[in-house]
């Protein structure tokens, strides 16, 4: 036999709003709404009125009067149905008190289409209920907490209409329904706590539960009462009728959990259907109208109550984030450094949510606080999430189930919220809540069964058994609180906010920035080239009176002096230019061949500093691509310090490799001169500065500094390691193109 697969939404497709029958422990008449003739009514019409329902079709109202005797003669009930179309409404007049054979009955109104619905139900209250309302709604709001007050709601509805057992279902995210209080007899199993699955209580009946705010089904075991009429082929719809017949499945449900009366009071929240106040009796029980009506302004008392805690706990939560989001700000406003401003305080970016742990991407860094998984795994999250979403927003409750790689560390991180500052630069917040294993008592296997039907197919039935049937629920953490979304998006327009005003201080200091470069340079190279005329004359005029032979040997003396200053200050000019002109210049990249460029260098500082004792070891030398002038510069400064500072040891000796590392080609120039006191290490590329133990050496602190500049100007780096009295190596690295 082939198996047919199951559709679990198929009873969602029964028309429970036109079952063609109603209760049968009261009757029902349609009236036309244009011309006042019975156009439907219930079959045991007759029982009630001792007459056969046949006889009163396509029958004016009126012929009504023979039956039912008014309390007012004079007002019969065409005169309610004008009264109730003016007013646009039958709440004054429902219920309308009347007789049938002696016997007090409830007439009740409502609109159907092209018909009024007249429903008439027996009166059998004992007691004015409508006097308990008050103090049972006075009890029940003494509840401080949801718990608490949904608990008293149980407890008076139980006081109000004694039904057996009293449950407070509340309807969950996926549409499937907990107990979240109850009040029972003693000798009833308790259903708190259980889990009931969302076709047990299938869309439609959720939908009509919205417009009917109380639902009563006197006995499962009554048989219900036809529709008839001579409009064979348009059924009457029964949406706002009490007595509307229960569909078939429900009843049968009823009966498989032993209850022979239902009753259920809707909660509203917000417009949408919070949950039901269930009422279960183990044997029939009819309540009449105004008893439903008192419970009903209980519901509807307790779901206002339910908005304003619920209102009332929300806002505690969104002021302590937005109190976190103010503190934060504060932060960034003072703090120089985004990632310490949100990480090091008390306050912090974790307290922006109720997660365990959070992850900072920012500027190709991870930072975190709190219980995170490894830094390989976020960075692979992190990755997963810039493709994955293009949203600013991304958040789950049950990560390892999208992501399988998340599995391994599901124990700190099976849930995410994750907010984007920058898609491009990757670089995002990502907050991690740890997997919470629930177990979930369900009131029997919350998979609907099937049973075959008489054509052999299978086809749905309510369930048998309601036994507890225990899941397991694993993979999944706390779901995100909206409160929580929220207060990502607020934090995250902060950040935001911070970086771009912290981008536009930096491209306003850097305009600035260049602008006293470019002054700098002008004035370094205007000055320096100024200097070199009168110095000119200067060395001239001391060179010319030296050839005077008249002058002693103390005036020689002071004219040796004159021209050793000229010459250092010549040479301090020279430099001063150096380092305008790299300011000046634009960069023309080639290819400089390293090898024959440190032999021509070895070739000039060797001679400038008479160092033939001095032993160069070049390794591999593979070559640059930049502007060759400048690179010049940058090792003719690197090999003549070298060749300087290690003169006074007795075999000088100097060392250039080169080597190719993360797509740079990094130089090291080592020599084993006086090294660099560690006091210094911060002042080494600074301009003019000299240090102490090497005053005595020829130098102007102008080298390093051309060094730096030109290295910086082609995207590299330069940095150096030394030891005092062993030696100095520095590097400079460039960028591999």
């Amino acid at each position: 036999m082939t198996k047919f697969s199951v559709d679990l939404t198929n009873c969602d497709k029964e028309p429970i709003h036109i079952p063609g029958k109603i209760q049968s422990h009261g009757f029902l008449i349609a009236v036309d709404k244009k011309n006042f003739s019975i156009t439907y009514l219930s079959e045991n019409t007759g029982g009630f009125l001792n007459e056969q329902p046949k006889n009163l079709l396509d029958k004016p109202l009126s012929v009504l009067n023979d039956f039912i005797k008014q309390q007012d003669p004079e007002f019969n009930i065409e005169d309610l149905l004008k009264l109730g179309f003016i007013r646009k409404s039958f709440d004054a007049i429902s219920p309308h008190p009347i007789e049938i054979n002696a016997n007090p009955f409830y007439l009740i109104i409502s609109s159907s289409d092209n018909n009024w619905l007249l429903e008439f139900e027996p009166v059998t209250l004992q007691y004015d209920i409508q006097s308990s309302i008050g103090r049972s709604a006075s009890s029940m709001l003494q509840g401080k907490s949801i718990a608490a007050l949904l608990k008293g709601a149980a407890l008076e509805v139980k006081k109000l209409i004694n039904y057996d057992r009293i449950m407070i279902y509340k309807f969950l995210d996926d549409g499937h329904g907990e107990v979240v209080a109850e009040e029972k007899e003693p000798d009833l199993e308790p259903f708190f706590g259980l889990h009931y699955p969302a076709s047990d209580i299938p869309k439609q009946a959720r939908e009509l539960y919205k417009l009917n705010l109380t639902r009563l089904i006197a006995d499962v075991n009554k048989t219900d009462s036809p529709i008839i009429t001579f409009k064979e082929d348009l059924p009457l719809d029964l949406t706002n009728g009490g007595l509307r017949a229960v569909s078939p499945i429900h009843i049968q449900y009823l009966k498989n959990m032993g209850v022979h009366s239902s009753f259920s009071i809707s909660l509203i929240s917000h417009g949408e259907l919070w949950g039901l106040i269930a009422c279960h009796n183990y044997s029939p029980k009819f309540i009449d109208y105004k008893a439903r009506e008192g419970s009903k302004l209980i519901g509807q008392i307790l779901s206002s109550a339910l908005e304003y805690r619920q209102e009332e706990e929300d806002a505690e939560v969104i002021q302590q984030f937005k109190n976190t989001a103010n503190v934060l700000s504060e932060h960034l406003g003072r703090d120089k450094y985004l990632v310490e401003a949100i990480t090091t305080h008390k306050t912090s970016i974790l307290n922006v949510t109720q997660a365990s742990g959070v992850a900072i991407i920012f500027e190709n860094e991870l930072n975190t606080l709190g219980d995170v998984p490894e830094r390989d795994e976020i960075w692979e999250l992190t990755n997963w999430l810039k493709n994955t979403s293009d949203e600013s927003i991304y958040y789950t409750h049950r990560l390892p189930e999208i992501h399988s790689p998340a599995k391994k560390y599901k124990s700190v991180a099976s849930g995410i919220l994750a907010c984007t500052l920058n898609k491009e630069l990757g670089e995002m917040i990502i907050w991690f809540k740890p997997e919470m294993i629930t177990n979930v008592n369900w009131a029997g296997n919350p998979e609907k069964p099937v049973s075959p039907s008489e054509n052999g197919l299978l086809s749905l039935s309510p369930r048998k058994s309601f036994e507890i049937w225990l899941q397991v629920v694993n993979s999944t953490s706390e779901k995100w609180l909206a409160e929580e979304i929220d207060s990502v998006l607020r934090i995250r327009e902060i950040i935001i906010t911070d970086i771009n005003k912290k981008a536009n201080e930096i491209r306003q200091l850097n305009e600035k920035l260049q602008a006293a470069y470019e002054e700098l340079d002008t004035f370094s190279y205007t000055i320096s080239h100024d200097l070199r005329t009168p110095l000119t004359s200067i060395k001239t005029y001391a060179e010319l009176m030296l050839k005077n032979k008249s002058i002693d040997d103390v005036g020689r003396r002071m004219l040796d002096r004159i021209l050793n200053g000229a010459d250092k200050m010549n040479f301090l000019i020279k430099e001063i230019l150096n380092l305008a002109r790299v300011g000046r210049s634009d960069i023309i990249f080639e290819t400089v061949e390293m090898e024959s460029l440190l032999k021509e260098i070895k070739s000039e500082v060797w001679t400038a500093f008479k160092a033939d004792n001095s032993e160069l070891i070049l390794g591999q030398l593979p070559d640059l691509k930049g502007d060759k002038t400048m690179i010049t510069q940058v090792f003719t400064n690197l090999l003549g310090n070298a060749v300087k500072y290690s003169a006074m040891v007795d075999k000088p000796k100097i060392e250039v490799s080169g080597h190719i590392e993360d797509g740079e080609i990094i130089y090291a120039i080592t020599d084993n001169g006086i090294g660099i006191d560690n006091r210094y290490y911060d002042r080494v590329f600074e301009l003019f500065k000299r240090m102490d133990n090497v005053k005595d050496i020829e130098g102007t602190g102008v080298g390093l500094a051309i060094v730096k500049r030109v290295v910086e100007k082609h995207n590299g780096r330069v940095w150096f390691e030394s030891k005092l009295n062993v030696g100095s190596t520095f590097y400079v690295a460039f960028k591999n193109r």
